[in-house]
């Protein structure tokens, strides 16, 4: 049996396999991982897993008339025989699909440099799962000491994981780098006579020391679950809709899927065709940056080997680009924005890194003293969404504005509308952007949405 090789080694060996078994051009790529998670509620600990895992994706183009025909294979055995072996069968199944006119690698260069991103603190490999479950339960017990209502949760996870990706093709890019997260998430439980609410709070970076102190995480999201209480319905009407950033951000998450190529090409989004288009409020910028230092989505290259960038989605308002990796941008007479993502056992598709909505001035107060009547929208339940029509319906929590003050806290009710005119309806945008993870927005105002409730 030969022996395990190393990440570099084993990419090189595959593409060179798959140009000796004929292959046209070929891709392969390396991530090693190690995790540990854990949980906790109150000062018991629920579960703790730690996971290693190393996988090496191997994708073939074989040529033939009318484009390059495509496989792609994984294994975690990395000997040197088990490599050959694969890449093999790979080259092997490519001659067995139907060729492609768009497949292939990119044409229109790779990543002339890996810049330092910020993306792994060395530091932070040692440390302990008994530091990270000691920050769940000082979470778990600062939760506890806000409020005698708040007696139980539904825990706290906290999870550390660290990667190494290594990409390399058969034009002669080879690359890599290190990758890290952290996460801290606290869901408490309130409680008064029988009714029960929860909410929650989180925090997330590339950094230990970068993240919010586990017992101002616990604080917060007992005060969230607290306002929760004694929360009633409302009559269906139609009113301005606010909604708070941890929600906005759905927003943002729904609009990245109608401006993915993949879903752009095959017509199931509303957006197709209308580059160049006004689709938004003119208070709308939406930007995507794969290089912003220390952020949780940023990348040195893509998962093509292309350079990321910053790329303006919207603008003012006006759809200015589609998110693409290579093969949606041929098949949409563009060129690639390097948004290709997908691990070492999938096929790359366009995917958005950092994306964000630029903040205006406002602040969320403002924005609710604006409101003479309307709803603070900050829960989202369900998937009710569709990128092909734009249609909208969602169920909600939040709290009830009147007079320009928040009043009560609403539940059971239903959000609808259709994001096209959703988007072009934003008329205020705050000035409180927030970043849980690798998507953020501040708070946003639509100027009238239906409101389904008793």
């Amino acid at each position: 049996m030969s022996r395990a090789l190393s990440g570099r080694d084993a990419v090189s060996r595959a593409l060179t396999r798959a140009l000796a078994a004929g292959a046209h051009s070929a891709d392969a790529s390396l991530v090693e991982s190690d995790a540990i998670e854990a949980r906790v509620r109150g000062d018991e600990i629920d579960f703790v897993k730690q996971s290693r895992q190393r996988v090496l994706g191997i994708r073939a183009f074989v040529a033939g008339p009318g484009g390059l025909r495509t496989a792609l294979t994984s294994t975690s055995d990395l000997a040197g025989d088990t490599i050959d072996r694969m890449t093999d069968e790979t080259v092997a199944l490519a001659r067995a699909t139907a060729p492609d006119a768009a497949a292939g690698l990119p044409a229109d260069g790779f990543a002339a440099e890996v810049p330092e991103l910020g993306l792994c603190a060395e530091q932070d490999r040692h440390v302990a799962v008994e530091a990270r479950i000691a920050d769940a339960r000082r979470a778990e017990a600062a939760a506890r000491e806000v409020d005698p209502r708040i007696s139980n949760s539904e825990g706290t996870s906290v999870d550390s994981s660290f990667h190494r990706i290594v990409y390399g093709n058969t034009t002669g890019f080879s690359g890599e780098y290190p990758s890290a997260s952290h996460s801290l998430f606290s869901e408490p439980l309130a409680q008064e006579g029988g009714a029960r609410q929860r909410d929650w709070w989180m925090t997330a970076a590339r950094r230990l020391d970068a993240l919010e102190d586990p017992a101002s995480v616990g604080r917060r999201a007992a005060e969230r679950a607290l306002r929760r209480l004694g929360a009633r319905r409302v009559p269906t009407c139609e009113v301005p809709v606010v909604f708070e950033p941890r929600v906005a951000r759905s927003l943002l998450g729904h609009l990245a899927t109608c401006v993915s190529g993949s879903t752009v090409y095959r017509g199931a989004s509303y957006l197709a065709g209308r580059l160049g288009e006004s689709v938004a409020s003119e208070l709308v910028t939406v930007i995507d940056d794969g290089r912003l230092p220390g952020a949780l989505g940023s990348r040195p290259f893509d998962a093509e080997g292309q350079p990321t960038r910053r790329t303006e989605l919207v603008a003012r308002g006006r759809l200015e680009s589609y998110l693409l990796d290579s093969y949606c941008a041929r098949k949409l007479g563009l060129r690639s924005t390097g948004s290709a993502a997908g691990g070492a056992g999938g096929a790359p598709a366009p995917a958005p890194t950092n994306l964000w909505l630029e903040p205006g001035a406002l602040s969320p107060e403002e924005i609710v003293r604006r409101t003479e009547r309307g709803l603070l929208v900050t829960e989202l339940i369900g998937m009710g969404f569709n990128p092909v029509t734009g249609d909208y319906s969602r169920g909600a929590a939040g709290l009830w504005i009147e007079g320009g003050r928040v009043r009560f806290p609403v539940e059971e009710i239903t959000i609808a509308g259709q994001l096209d005119e959703m988007l072009a309806a934003i008329d205020m945008v705050g000035s409180d952007l927030e970043w849980l993870g690798s998507m953020a927005a501040p708070t946003v105002r639509v100027a009238r949405m239906t409101v389904a409730g008793a």
